[in-house]
Order: C-alpha cells, then sequence, then structure tokens
C-alpha cells in the first residue's frame, strides 16, 4: 500500500473510532489530520487483543498531577513546626510514593468536578525525580543538578512560613513550579522523546513499545512527548481563551469534551506550558498552542498512517520536522514567560520605590515582587534545560537576573557556604537591576523572536540609560 493510501486509510479508521466513541471531529481535506488528539486506531501488527484506540500518555498526565500537587503542598509551611511531616508529603509526590497519593490539585471547585480523586486513577508508579534534567543548573547557586536542585528547594520550602522565605526572597511554589515544568516536561518531551527517540532504531513502529502493549514504538514515544505539552486531546476545537478558562478551571462547558459532566484529567483538562501557550495566545499576536498542538496531531496521523510498518526514511524526515515545528515554539512559550515576569519585576521595584520614598508600607508589595521574580527566575532555569546549549545567552540571562531578587536591605544572595547556607553580598541598586530585567526581555526578543512580550517594558530603556549614565552596564556576577 502506498504512503497516500496508508494515510487516506488510517485517517479514515481514526473518524471511524472518534464517532464511534462519540469524540468530536471537524472536516478535513488531502488528508489532514484530525482535530483531537486521538483516537487513533490500534496498529500493531499481529495484535490479537481487544483494544481499539491506541493513544497512551497517563503516565505524563499523573506527573503533570504530581507536580499540581506539589506546588500547593510547597506553600503549606508553617514556619519550622510541620517542617520534616511536609517534606516528606511533598517528597511523595516529587520521589514518587508506594501509597496511592491524593490529588491534591487539581480539584473540584464549583461546578468544575474533577474525575479522579487519586493519583493511581491516572496511572501508577510515577514520579518526577526520575525524569528531572540531569544536568548542572548554572542559574542557581550551589553548582548542583536537576533532581539536586529541586529536592533543595522542596527541604527549604517545608521549613518556610506559606513557602516564603523573606530572608532570600525565595518563594519556593513559584521557584519548584516553574523549573519543574522545564526540567521534568520541555526536557522529557524536546530532549528525550522528540529527539533521540524518534532514531529509526530506537522504539521502532514495526515493534511494540515493550512486550504486551498495544501500540508501536513510535505511536507511544510521540504520545508521551504530546502528553508532557500538556494540551487537552480536544484544545484545537477551543479557543486560545476557552483553553486558558479550562486551565484556570473556569469553563466546564468547555472542558467537558463527552458532555458527562465531569472532567477526566487523562484527556480534557489544560495543563502547564499548554495553559502559558493560550494565556500568551488569547492576547491575539501568537498562536502558539494551536501550532505546537496541531504538529502533534499531523505527527500522530503520520505515524498511524505507517500502519504499524517501520517509518521510512522520507515519513521520520517528515515526523522531525514536526517535532521541531514544536520545540522551537516550545521555547518561544518559555521565552514569553521569561519576558512577562521580567516585565512584572519592573513593575513591582516601581512600586516599591514609591513605597518607600512615601515611607509606606512595602511589605505585600515586596511580598508580590518576590512571587514574580520566583516566576522569572523559574522559568529562566527552565529554559536552559532544553535540547538546544543556549550558551552566551544563557550566560547573558544567569548575570542579569542574579541567584535572588534584590532585598529590602540591598543586599542579595551570591552563592552557598561550604555547609549549604545561602550567603548575601551588597546588591546593586534598584535603577540598575529594573535595567537588567529590560535587558532581560530585549534578549528574550533577540535570542528567541517571541512576538506576544506581555508587560513589554523596552521603551523605558532608554531613559534609565540616560538616569543611570555608564553604570547601566554592570552585570550581576
Amino acid at each position: 500500500m502506498s504512503n497516500l493510501k496508508h494515510k487516506y486509510a488510517a485517517i479514515g479508521a481514526a473518524a471511524s473510532l472518534l464517532g464511534a466513541l462519540g469524540a468530536p471531529t471537524v472536516a478535513f481535506a488531502d488528508g489532514h489530520a484530525l482535530s483531537t488528539y486521538g483516537p487513533f486506531p490500534v496498529t500493531l501488527q499481529d495484535y490479537t487483543g481487544s483494544k481499539k484506540n491506541s493513544v497512551s500518555y497517563t503516565g505524563q498526565i499523573a506527573r503533570h498531577v504530581l507536580h499540581d500537587s506539589l506546588k500547593k503542598l510547597a506553600g503549606n509551611g508553617d514556619g519550622g513546626a510541620n517542617a520534616a511531616s511536609l517534606e516528606a508529603e511533598m517528597m511523595a509526590y516529587y520521589g514518587g510514593s508506594d501509597k496511592n497519593k491524593t490529588i491534591i490539585a487539581p480539584a473540584d471547585k464549583g461546578n468544575f468536578n474533577i474525575k479522579q480523586g487519586t493519583v493511581n486513577e491516572i496511572s501508577s508508579g510515577k514520579n518526577l525525580s526520575g525524569k528531572t534534567y540531569k544536568g548542572l543548573i548554572a542559574g542557581w547557586p550551589g553548582q548542583m543538578t536537576g533532581p539536586e536542585v529541586l529536592t533543595s528547594m522542596i527541604k527549604r520550602a517545608a521549613k518556610t512560613s506559606g513557602g516564603f522565605d523573606v530572608n532570600t526572597g525565595y518563594n519556593y511554589p513559584q521557584l519548584i513550579s516553574k523549573f519543574a515544568m522545564g526540567a521534568v516536561f520541555y526536557n522529557q518531551a524536546v530532549d528525550n522523546y522528540l529527539d533521540e527517540k524518534l532514531a529509526a532504531d530506537n522504539k521502532p513502529n514495526g515493534k511494540p513499545y515493550k512486550d504486551g502493549a498495544h501500540y508501536t514504538g513510535k505511536e507511544h514515544v510521540w504520545d508521551e512527548a504530546f502528553g508532557y505539552w500538556g494540551a487537552a486531546a480536544h484544545s484545537l476545537n477551543l479557543s486560545a481563551k476557552d483553553n486558558y478558562d479550562v486551565a484556570k478551571m473556569k469553563n466546564v462547558t468547555a472542558a467537558d469534551a463527552n458532555g458527562d459532566g465531569m472532567i477526566d484529567l487523562k484527556s480534557e483538562m489544560v495543563f502547564a506550558h499548554a495553559y502559558y501557550a493560550s494565556s500568551f495566545d488569547k492576547g491575539g499576536k501568537t498562536d502558539y498552542l494551536s501550532t505546537i498542538t496541531q504538529a502533534f496531531v499531523d505527527g500522530r496521523s503520520l505515524i498511524t498512517s505507517a500502519g504499524g510498518e517501520n517509518l521510512s526514511d522520507a515519513e521520520r524526515a517528515e515526523l522531525v520536522g514536526y517535532a521541531s515545528v514544536i520545540g522551537s515554539n516550545w521555547e518561544k512559550v518559555i521565552a514569553e514567560s521569561v519576558f512577562k515576569y521580567a516585565g512584572s519585576v519592573y513593575k513591582d521595584i516601581d512600586k516599591l520605590k514609591e513605597q518607600m520614598a512615601s515611607n509606606s508600607d512595602t511589605s505585600k508589595t515586596f511580598a508580590t515582587y518576590c512571587k514574580h521574580w520566583g516566576e522569572l527566575k523559574g522559568f529562566a532555569m527552565a529554559i536552559q534545560s532544553g535540547k538546544s546549549n543556549l550558551g552566551e545567552t544563557a550566560v547573558k540571562m544567569n548575570r542579569l537576573i542574579g541567584f535572588g531578587p534584590i532585598l529590602m536591605n540591598a543586599s542579595q544572595v551570591s552563592g552557598v557556604d561550604s555547609m549549604g547556607n545561602f550567603m548575601k553580598d551588597e546588591a546593586i541598586s534598584w535603577d540598575e537591576y529594573q535595567m537588567h530585567m529590560l535587558k532581560v526581555q530585549k534578549l528574550m526578543v533577540d535570542a528567541f523572536g517571541i512576538d506576544a512580550r506581555s508587560n513589554d517594558q523596552i521603551a523605558k530603556m532608554a531613559d534609565l540609560a540616560d538616569k543611570l549614565g555608564d553604570s547601566n552596564s554592570a552585570e550581576n556576577d
């Protein structure tokens, strides 16, 4: 059978399966892919079981739930009394547990009712620690690997009040969450499943992914990458605003694709970077969510069209092309996030300077500033855990942001001592640090070509440079 006939046959089979399962479809022509990520028919040759749908990415959804629950727990510290028990509980969600852990987040909200109540209802035996980027994290003090950084953050978060350490300015729920999304989800997808596992001899399409599986090697490789992306299976049928509202648990109608009154986390929820993509896209300047999700659907249609046979060189080349679209746009989503929160930090400092000048209470603004800094830093670390070595771009970004936010006593975390305690040193001025935030924004534009540019403050660079004179060239070491 020719490749074109394979494609039409596979798409026809997928459409029939969609109809049989009551899933939404849209019209397509010339073999264009479906509008939902699955169901896709079983193509594994010689399969004799009863399975009809070859899509499987429940392990990745379980990790999204572990991440969401971990973030929620990171803000539950009481300042020390519950530190040991909280650390143990957080590690159970990060490192895995033999127990069937409760899903702490997402949880029911109004009429937004979640179908699953425990992690094992999605997939058992999963953790985040084993999938965390193992490379050195240059942007965090201590010369630690990805798992070491997250473990350290968890331990420190457990000792804080509400996850916020006023002595360092670290907001641990944000730092843990934003870094973990990159070090686990982004890294695993773009630097594993959409990289070496697309090689011809790695998980070939002519064999099952593993003994007893009802899906082929390449089918499951692609599914797992999609699961880490975090889109709902029907995200392409929704607007960017609808996807955003699903992630925020504000639109049950948009989320409930099969109309059963429950939101199935396995297929109907929007998680992680897919959520951030929707947040940028709803402004009308970008289409990251639809571009990435469509590339995933098109790639899966291509794999299905092979009919359980090994992919030809031409088919694999086309698949690698889809992977490239996914990777480059996913990177931009994270760069957009770095850009946004650099702008937030800039604006927060403006408020802090005004309050200091008038001798007003700065505590609430300082906490907000540190929250935004945590998001900025987490995303900045995350973007360095992908497939590409960012080289000079990473060096500039890490130096501009520094190891910690500038504190109210004009100090800043500068490293760790031999005992693992954070060290602080005299910081640059507020104005200089604001210039650093503008340089971070410009760096994201120059290095990644981002377009949404939320919280754009770059236009203020010239005036601030005039105010600073020559000192604006200073960078954090």
